[in-house]
């Protein structure tokens, strides 16, 4: 029997709301592009732009990390159908949110 990994197509505009560990609420966009298990694009939030650094796609799970000011922030998630899942590493407390396709 041979099995093969389905790679999800994410790519678009998602947007939602990540709620860090001191209880700010951040609204936030991510632009992605999917190239074969390669995820790139860019976050959008209130502070600016940034690139999705790292991406990779394995299933229905990816991650990538983006850097704001220096510092690193991983995110991992799950694809759903009609959302994805994330956590945020904000240098060891993670904060799980979900996105939502965006039109």
């Amino acid at each position: 029997m041979v099995c093969f990994a389905i790679i999800a197509d994410i790519s678009g505009k998602w947007a939602g709301t990540i709620v860090t560990p001191d209880g700010q609420d951040i609204a936030v966009t991510y632009n992605f592009k999917v190239d074969g298990d390669k995820l790139t694009g860019t976050a959008d939030s209130p502070a600016g732009s940034v690139s999705v650094d790292e991406g990779k796609i394995d299933g229905d799970k990816f991650s990538f990390k983006v850097n704001v000011s220096g510092t690193d922030y991983p995110h991992t998630g799950k694809i759903y159908a009609d959302s994805l899942a994330m956590d945020i590493d904000f240098g060891g407390t993670k904060s799980h949110f979900t996105v939502k396709k965006a039109q």
